[in-house]
């Protein structure tokens, strides 16, 4: 693959304000997906600031292809204070809009379900007022661990397909297309701004992607984040092909026709990019 086209270049943000930021988080343990994941827009989202924290720690069950998340060892277990000291770092903070997002635990029994209601419960006690975006796993297709946060009402509900049905299982093995349409679906069946997100450049084409398009749009899910992949690391799948800007227009544009309400495509648009403007439009 080709070097990085110029309008894939982007400023890393002002020092002082990256370390602010990763202050307050190290010093209660926490950890977010920004980091984690080396997210190109860190730079620019610690600076505003605001943090798309990551709970259940920093070891996945899972093996996708895209994600730099560490793979390799034995996840511990919850640390009950987590939730508590996000809330606590949100205050210090001054957020006004907080995402929650997680690595998938395949060894929980609720799939790290009552974790996230631990720490939905302790922000908005500890800052009245904060909107809530949870961005979740599928939960193994457990309904009574996706019941558990659908009840606590988020006032976002967050679950990326990440890519079209026929790149699954290189690039999401453990994961399934339908299951993760289910997840949505019953979420907007509640009445809630219901997100997710997809990336290209992994080796899809146009109608597929379209096909991802229509279909998510019959779960009734209120906005759509489509940007470019980036490979994290040298153990990721590789960069197929550097979508064009005027493609994530088409793509936009056609979303929006099949009757998403918020469709925001661009080559650095993440899942949680922006996240408080996407609600609050």
């Amino acid at each position: 693959m080709a070097r990085l086209p110029v309008y894939l270049k982007k400023p890393l943000g002002r020092p002082s304000e990256l370390h602010r930021v990763k202050s307050v988080l190290r010093q209660r343990g926490l950890h977010t997906v920004c980091e984690e994941a080396r997210c190109p827009n860190i730079g620019e989202c610690f600076a505003k600031p605001t943090a798309t924290f990551m709970i259940l720690g920093d070891v996945c069950t899972r093996r996708c292809g895209f994600c730099s998340v560490e793979k390799h060892r034995i996840p511990l277990a919850p640390d009950p204070k987590e939730p508590e000291n996000i809330a606590l770092a949100v205050k210090e903070l001054g957020l006004k809009h907080v995402v929650i997002t997680s690595v998938t635990r395949d060894d929980l029994a609720d799939g790290g379900a009552l974790q996230f209601v631990r720490t939905i419960r302790a922000v908005r006690r500890h800052n009245p007022g904060v909107t809530v975006e949870v961005l979740t796993p599928d939960f193994g297709g457990n309904p009574s661990s996706l019941e558990m946060v659908l009840g606590e009402s988020p006032d976002v509900f967050n679950h990326n397909l990440e890519t079209v049905k026929r790149l699954y299982p290189v690039v999401r093995p453990g994961a399934d297309y339908l299951r993760s349409l289910r997840v949505l679906e019953e979420a907007s069946s509640r009445g809630l701004f219901t997100k997710s997100g997809i990336m290209v450049g992994l080796g899809e084409d146009v109608e597929e992607v379209k096909e991802l398009i229509r279909e998510l749009s019959l779960t009734g899910c209120t906005a759509l984040t489509i940007g470019q992949y980036l490979r994290p690391g040298r153990d990721n799948l590789k960069v197929q092909e550097f979508v064009p800007p005027e493609l994530f227009r088409e793509y936009e544009l056609y979303g929006r026709a099949c009757g998403i309400r918020h469709v925001y495509s661009g080559p650095f648009v993440r899942s949680s990019y922006n996240a408080e403007e996407v609600y609050r439009i």
